[in-house]
């Protein structure tokens, strides 16, 4: 079998990999029938040159590989037809903006595997970077919160080494950070990476009951789940298997937060129907709080208000007016100033790379190449032979355009 990883295309180009130069090094000694190329790219966290020390090829043609893996999606025009592709699509909950792509790649024979649709026998997903978008997410909330209070200036993560240099950053500034209150949702993953953060910053954890009612001295954070910001319409306790399967049945009952707290991490997962978390109404109130927001889940026009669109790595934050509900400059008084890049682990690409490769290189190619027994590929894969598989024929009508 050979495995090509392939150039990232899209724009701007992502510097993340599948497979590290000594992953992909070792694979090989591993597994001595696979050959493991890499396409030229000049945007890689890992330099052409580091994947041939490691004896990768790096090659300017993938086309003669049997498995391309990739991170971003790969534009319609550079899909090679009757190969099987790893990669994130974005089309699973049928996005727009990504309809072409899955006709392109039903018309050009392609087996799709969505990096989010590989799980294992319990649902749960096996290679993800949502860690590392939180570890990227609330470095960025706290340097947010300096340039928006002009107490201090950090440097962009993208411009530091790796996670550790980042937590050695925020402990410096730790001395200037006021008592603030900081309210992160969500523990999965992503609010996982945030709160290893904060935790190493030295910023206290205090109970959502402690943070609601009482006044600190220092600056403090409180991680919530759903439960906390969400109620029953009728009263009733809080159910969790309920709120997954009727969420409708629930109302958000996040404005106690928005009185108290300072800054706001989302690092949450949201699901099709639940409510909004921070609405526009709870942000017009005279008792709103709240004047940073890093949206760390970035879905635009979804549950956080602020999150009229993404920002970038370039310009990671913009100013939100809760008056009019439109842009403004962060820095005017009344406006609350957004952290929305939708790309976070790209700050980090190294790291995140290393992390998300160890997950494919234990979990993913020992179905590819020693057999699929777990059913992983079977579940994961979308498309085959020119139709979409069973599991995933919920997309036809998007694909038809009817939806």
């Amino acid at each position: 079998m050979k495995i090509a990883l392939i150039k990232e295309r899209k724009n701007p180009p992502d510097r993340r990999v599948v497979l590290t130069p000594r992953q992909a090094r070792n694979l090989m000694e591993k597994y001595p029938g696979l050959e493991i190329i890499a396409e030229t790219s000049p945007h890689r966290a890992f330099s052409d040159n580091e994947y041939k020390q490691a004896g990768v090829p790096v090659v300017n043609d993938v086309s003669d590989a049997d498995v391309l893996l990739g991170v971003k999606e790969v534009p319609v025009e550079a899909l090679i037809p009757g190969k099987k592709y790893f990669f994130f699509s974005h089309t699973i909950k049928k996005q727009p903006h990504n309809r072409k792509l899955l006709q392109a790649i039903l018309d050009k024979n392609i087996e799709l595997y969505d990096h989010e649709t590989l799980t294992g026998p319990d649902g749960n997903r096996l290679v993800a970077f949502g860690y590392y978008a939180g570890v990227v997410g609330a470095y960025n909330a706290i340097r947010t919160f300096g340039l928006k209070s002009g107490l201090f200036e950090i440097p962009r993560a993208i411009d530091l080494k790796d996670k550790q240099e980042l937590i050695e950053t925020l402990r410096k500034i730790y001395p200037q950070m006021p008592p603030v209150k900081i309210v992160l949702t969500g523990k999965g993953r992503v609010g996982s990476g945030a709160k290893e953060i904060l935790d190493a910053m030295g910023i206290r954890e205090v109970s959502p009951e402690t943070f609601l009612n009482e006044k600190f001295n220092e600056p403090v954070y409180t991680q919530i789940d759903v439960d906390w910001y969400n109620k029953h319409k009728e009263g009733k306790p809080f159910d969790f298997r309920e709120f997954f399967t009727h969420p409708e049945r629930f109302e958000g009952d996040f404005e106690k937060f928005t009185k108290v707290a300072d800054i706001y991490i989302a690092g949450h997962f949201y699901g099709q129907g639940a409510p909004y978390i921070l609405t526009r109404k709870h942000l017009q109130s005279p008792g709103n709080k709240i004047r940073v927001v890093a949206d760390i889940s970035c879905d635009i026009g979804g549950p956080i208000a602020t999150t009229i669109r993404a920002s970038t790595i370039d310009n990671p934050v913009y100013g939100y007016d809760p008056g009019t509900g439109k842009e403004t400059d962060y820095h005017n008084n009344n406006a609350i100033a957004v952290m929305a890049v939708d790309n976070l682990p790209n700050e980090i690409a190294r790291d995140a790379s290393e992390g998300f490769g160890e997950q494919f290189v234990k979990h993913i190619i020992p179905a590819l190449i020693e057999g699929d027994k777990d059913g992983i590929l079977e579940r994961a894969r979308m498309t085959r032979n020119g139709q979409l598989t069973e599991r995933y024929r919920y997309l036809q009508d998007y694909v038809d355009g009817k939806e």
